[in-house]
């Protein structure tokens, strides 16, 4: 253990950890970030705001109760590179740190007041292979570990593999998503407040593939989190 100690010195003395985001070295407890900029964060707040943006942008599109985000996500701002992080280079912790932050805010509130379960969009089994892990999951995670609110992450499938979002206009997204999410156990979900969580909502097309997939349960109430949106 001591040996394993030392060699962990060692690295950390040649090859510092540093914050994604500003590349300044972390402090001993600091994981990916840096406190600086996490301080920093472009958060909305918009869970205090009924008929936000978010839920101006669903509207008339699939029946839900509050749609929520934790930031603004912008080019050359804060949040692209965390997320960026986040997917394509292994740092789950992120996910799970900024879904404690964001449950930190959400507690005590009227928009997490009624969840009864959450639920991370899910990625194709061959994506989630691939990345080892479903991002959204560990968002989900992060906000379970504040709230105690449990989380389902086998229910909601994603049945179909579709390329990546990424580059695609309204139009084609909504297109690349159609019909892509099912339900195991519709039962499962039947009279329960879910809480959709993703990381970042752009034109929501995906989200709404999943409210599709959801209409399959009876009584089922949703509610919605992300961790950036896009400004369109």
């Amino acid at each position: 253990m001591r040996r394993r100690t030392l060699l962990n010195e060692l690295a950390n003395l040649f090859y510092p950890d540093v914050c994604v985001v500003c590349g300044n070295e972390l402090l001993e407890k600091e994981v990916c970030v840096c406190l600086k900029c996490l301080s920093e964060l472009p958060k909305t707040y918009d869970y205090l705001q009924k008929e936000n943006a978010l839920e101006k942008l669903m509207a008339a599109r699939i029946p839900f109760e509050r749609i929520a985000s934790y930031c603004i996500y912008s080019k050359g701002g804060m949040l692209p590179p965390l997320i960026h992080h986040l997917k394509y280079y292994g740092k789950q912790e992120i996910g799970k740190l900024l879904g404690r932050l964001f449950a930190l805010d959400l507690l005590g509130s009227e928009f997490l007041e009624p969840i009864d379960l959450i639920v991370p969009v899910p990625l194709h089994p061959k994506r989630e292979k691939s990345r080892g892990y479903n991002q959204a999951e560990m968002i989900a995670r992060g906000l379970s570990e504040v709230t105690s609110l449990p989380v389902s992450s086998n229910n909601l499938i994603r049945v179909i593999f579709n390329p990546t979002q990424t580059k695609r206009t309204k139009t084609q997204r909504w297109e690349n998503v159609k019909g892509i999410f099912d339900i195991a156990n519709t039962s499962f979900f039947d009279n329960r407040h879910l809480l959709l969580v993703d990381d970042v909502i752009t034109t929501g097309s995906t989200i709404e593939a999943c409210g599709i997939a959801l209409r399959k349960c009876n009584g089922t109430k949703i509610s919605i989190a992300a961790l950036g949106q896009v400004l369109l």
